[in-house]
C-alpha cells in the first residue's frame, strides 16, 4: 500500500496489515521526512513520476496495489495511466477524477499557509472528530515547508482525467466518507460508474479523512476487496 503526500496519515492501515502482508507508505518530495526536489510549480503528473520512481527504484515492487488519499488519489489515477501494465490494482480514498479548489482556499494556503492547513485539517473531519482525530492528524505529520500546502493544491486544481478514466483496466477499490465536502460522493460515485469493475464503499460517520474516521470499517473493505483477487 502506497501513500503519496504523507505516510504517516496511513498509520493505522500499516499496522493493522503489517503483519500478514507487505506494505509500504511512503512521502512525495517535500512531504513528511522526503527531502523536496521538485520546482516551486509542480502538476500531479509530475508527482505520479516520482512516486513511480520511488516505488521501482527504492521499493522495487512488482506489480504493487497503489493506495492514495485525496491528492495522492489523483497520482495514484495518473500512475495508472502511465505505467499501468505495472500494477496491481489500486485504492482510490477521498479523491476524484477532477479535483477543483475554491480559489479563496487557493489565496489562503499562499498568504497563510499555516492557519490554512489547520484550517483545512478541521474541516476535512466530521464536526465530532475534530478535538480528537484533527489534532492527532496534524502531531503526528511532519511540518511541511510554507509553499507546499499552496503547491499541491494548485496541482489539484489543474487536474483533469475525466475523459481518460477509460484507459485504467486494473481492480479498483473506492472508499469514501458520507460527509467529505472536500471530494463529495458524487467524485467517487463518478469514478466508479467509470471505472470497469470497481468498487464503492462510502461509509457514514466519516469526512475527507475516511480512513482516520473510521479504521476498522475502512481496513475490513480493503481486507474483503483483497480476498476477491
Amino acid at each position: 500500500m502506497v501513500r503519496v503526500i504523507a505516510a504517516r496519515i496511513w498509520r493505522l492501515q500499516l499496522e493493522d496489515f503489517g503483519g500478514t502482508r507487505q506494505v509500504f507508505a511512503i512521502d512525495l518530495p517535500g512531504h513528511g521526512e522526503r527531502p523536496d526536489t521538485m520546482p516551486d510549480t509542480v502538476t500531479v503528473l509530475d508527482y505520479a513520476r516520482a512516486a513511480h520512481q520511488i516505488i521501482q527504484d527504492e521499493l522495487q515492487l512488482d506489480h504493487p496495489i497503489i493506495a492514495g488519499h485525496s491528492l495522492g488519489g489523483a497520482i495514484a489515477l495518473t500512475i495508472a495511466l502511465e505505467y499501468g501494465s505495472a500494477l496491481g490494482g489500486l485504492i482510490l480514498v477521498g479523491t476524484g477524477a477532477r479535483l477543483r479548489v475554491l480559489p479563496e482556499v487557493l489565496e489562503a494556503t499562499r498568504s497563510t499557509p499555516q492557519q490554512a492547513r489547520d484550517r483545512l485539517l478541521k474541516m476535512n473531519v466530521i464536526e465530532a472528530h475534530r478535538t480528537t482525530i484533527a489534532p492527532m492528524i496534524k502531531q503526528e505529520q511532519v511540518e511541511p515547508g510554507p509553499t507546499i500546502l499552496h503547491r499541491d493544491l494548485m496541482a489539484c486544481n489543474i487536474f483533469d482525467c475525466m475523459d481518460r478514466l477509460a484507459e485504467i483496466s486494473l481492480p479498483t477499490l473506492i472508499i469514501c466518507g458520507i460527509d467529505d465536502s472536500a471530494t463529495p460522493v458524487k467524485y467517487s460515485k463518478f469514478l466508479h460508474s467509470h471505472l470497469k469493475g470497481s468498487t464503492l464503499r462510502v461509509f457514514p460517520n466519516a469526512a475527507h479523512y475516511v480512513m482516520r474516521e473510521q479504521p476498522e470499517e475502512v481496513n475490513e473493505a480493503i481486507r474483503e476487496w483483497l480476498e476477491t483477487f
